[in-house]
C-alpha cells in the first residue's frame, strides 16, 4: 500500500473543495485534492448554472480566474411562471447574477488551485477515514487507479457533496458535528444543456415553474440566448422518472424549444435543509454540500461553498499554527459559516417546510397574490416585510385564499425568530446543546404554524 503524507487533504475537487485547497496552498501547506474522477471529467458537475452573489469570490480564486466561464451577465430578475393562475411573476433577485458554463468554471478553478500548488490526484475512491484512539480523523484510505493507497494528514477536509460517504465512516461520538442527517432533507436534480434554433425571449431573466406535483420544480437558465440549463429538482423521497417526464413533457410543449438539440445530460443530489449545525470534528471539517451550504428555497450554492471552503481551511491553518486539532480550535468555522450565509439559509428552510405541507394549486395562487419584492426577500434574504397592511392588501386580490395568506404570515413571523436565534449561534461547542434545545422549540412553533411533518 502507497501512503501519501500533506497537511491538508481535500476529498471533493468542486468549489468548496478547490478554495479550501487554494487558500491553504497560498498559505504555505501541503495540499492534495483526492477526486474520483478522471482528469478530463473532473469539474463537470449537475448545476443551473445559475449564480447569484458573482460580484465578488475569497481571494484565494478570485472572480478574475472565473470570469472566462461566465456567459451570460445580463440576467436580472426571475420570471415565475404559474400555469395554476395563468400568469407570470417578474421578479427582482437582489446581487449581481450571472450564468455560467459549469464544466468550464469546475476547469477554472481546477487549475487556479493548481497554480496556487494544489497537488491533484484524480481516479482516487476514497474508502474510509483513518482516526487514532482519541477519535480525531488522521487521514483517509481510497484506491487509486486500482491500487490501495493512504492519505496521512493534519485535516481532512470533506468535500465530498451532498450524503458525502465520509461521514458514514467516521465516528462523531467524541464531537458535536451535525449528524441529524436524512436523505429526505435532500433533493435530487437532473438538467440538460439544451441547444435552441433561435435566441429566446427570456435571455435576461432565471425562469421558474412548479411542475404538477408540489415535490417538485422545473427551472430554464439561459447561458446565452440560445443555449439553454432546462432542468428539474425534486425531493429524493418522490419517484424520479414521472418528475423527469414533466420536464420533458414541458419541453415539447414550449414553442422556443421545437427542433432543439440536447448536449449534455447530468444528474446530482443537493441539501434542501438547514446548514449542519456543526461540520467540525477533530481533524475534521465539512463544507459546501457536504455541509448543508446550500440556499434551501432555490438550489443555488456556488458563493456560499467558495466561502465555506475559505473559513474552513483558515481555522484550520489557526489551528495547525497553534499545534491542535481539537473541535473547539476549529468553531471559528461553524461562527463565520453562521454569520455570513448559515443563519439565512435556515430561516429560508422555514418557507421549504410550508411548502410541503400546503397544496400545490394553493401555494401558487399564494404566490401569484405577493407583490415581487416579498417573494423575493422570501426567496433570498429568509425574511419579508409582509406585514398585517400588506396582508390586508393582498387578502383583497385574493378571495378565497385568505387562510393560506394569514398562514404565510405566521410563518413568517416565526421565520424571523428562527433567523434572530441563528444570530446568537454559539461561540463554543459547549454552548450548543443549549442553543439547539431552544431552536428545537421555535421549529416545533414552524409544524404547527405551516402544518408539516418534522424534518429533522
Amino acid at each position: 500500500m502507497t501512503t501519501h503524507e500533506f497537511d491538508f487533504v481535500v476529498v471533493g475537487a468542486g468549489t468548496s473543495g478547490c478554495y479550501a485547497a487554494a487558500t491553504a496552498a497560498k498559505a504555505g501547506y501541503d495540499v492534495v485534492v483526492v477526486e474520483r474522477k478522471d482528469a478530463d471529467e473532473a469539474g463537470h458537475i449537475a448545476c443551473g448554472d445559475a449564480l447569484k452573489g458573482a460580484a465578488n469570490f475569497p481571494d484565494a480564486i478570485p472572480k478574475t480566474e472565473l470570469e472566462p466561464a461566465f456567459t451570460n451577465t445580463g440576467v436580472d430578475h426571475g420570471r415565475f411562471e404559474i400555469p395554476q393562475e395563468d400568469t407570470v411573476l417578474e421578479i427582482p433577485i437582489p446581487g449581481e447574477l450571472a450564468v455560467i458554463d459549469r464544466w468550464k468554471y469546475g476547469k477554472r478553478i481546477i487549475e487556479s488551485a493548481s497554480e496556487a500548488g494544489v497537488a491533484f490526484h484524480y481516479d482516487t475512491v476514497v474508502q474510509d477515514v483513518e482516526q487514532d484512539r482519541a477519535g480525531r480523523v488522521t487521514g483517509v484510505r481510497a484506491t487509486r487507479k486500482g491500487d490501495a493507497v493512504t492519505y496521512d494528514a493534519e485535516f481532512v477536509v470533506d468535500a465530498a457533496g451532498s450524503l458525502s460517504l465520509l461521514q458514514d465512516t467516521v465516528d462523531f461520538s467524541e464531537s458535536t458535528f451535525d449528524t441529524n442527517v436524512d436523505y429526505s432533507q435532500f433533493c435530487s436534480a437532473y438538467r440538460e444543456i439544451v441547444e435552441v434554433p433561435e435566441p429566446v425571449e427570456w435571455d435576461d431573466a432565471l425562469v421558474f415553474k412548479p411542475t404538477e406535483r408540489a415535490a417538485g420544480y422545473l427551472w430554464y437558465f439561459p447561458r446565452t440566448d440560445t443555449q439553454i440549463n432546462a432542468g428539474l429538482g425534486f425531493q429524493m423521497n418522490e419517484e424520479p422518472m414521472h418528475l423527469v417526464e414533466d420536464l420533458k413533457s414541458d419541453l415539447r410543449n414550449r414553442a422556443e424549444f421545437a427542433g432543439a438539440e440536447v448536449k449534455d445530460k447530468l444528474g446530482a443530489a443537493l441539501p434542501t435543509r438547514r446548514p449542519y449545525d456543526s461540520a467540525t470534528h477533530p481533524g475534521y471539517l465539512a463544507v459546501g454540500d457536504a455541509a448543508g451550504h446550500v440556499n434551501p428555497t432555490t438550489g443555488g450554492g456556488i458563493a456560499g461553498a467558495a466561502y465555506a471552503g475559505k473559513y474552513a481551511a483558515e481555522a484550520a491553518i489557526d489551528a495547525l499554527e497553534d499545534g491542535v486539532h481539537g473541535e473547539a480550535a476549529l468553531w471559528s468555522y461553524n461562527e463565520r459559516v453562521m454569520d455570513h450565509f448559515g443563519a439565512r439559509y435556515a430561516a429560508l428552510d422555514v418557507y421549504n417546510v410550508l411548502s410541503t405541507a400546503v397544496d400545490v394549486d394553493d401555494l401558487m395562487s399564494l404566490l401569484a397574490s405577493l407583490p415581487g419584492k416579498q417573494l423575493s426577500e422570501a426567496l433570498y434574504a429568509g425574511t419579508s416585510s409582509f406585514g398585517v397592511g400588506l396582508a390586508a392588501k393582498v387578502a383583497a386580490k385574493s378571495f378565497g385564499h385568505w387562510g393560506q395568506i394569514y398562514q404565510m404570515y405566521q410563518t413568517k413571523r416565526v421565520a424571523d425568530r428562527l433567523l434572530e436565534h441563528y444570530e446568537a449561534y454559539p461561540s463554543s461547542p459547549d454552548g450548543l446543546e443549549r442553543w439547539q434545545a431552544r431552536r428545537d422549540d421555535i421549529m416545533d412553533d414552524v409544524y404547527e404554524v405551516t402544518g408539516a411533518d418534522a424534518k429533522y
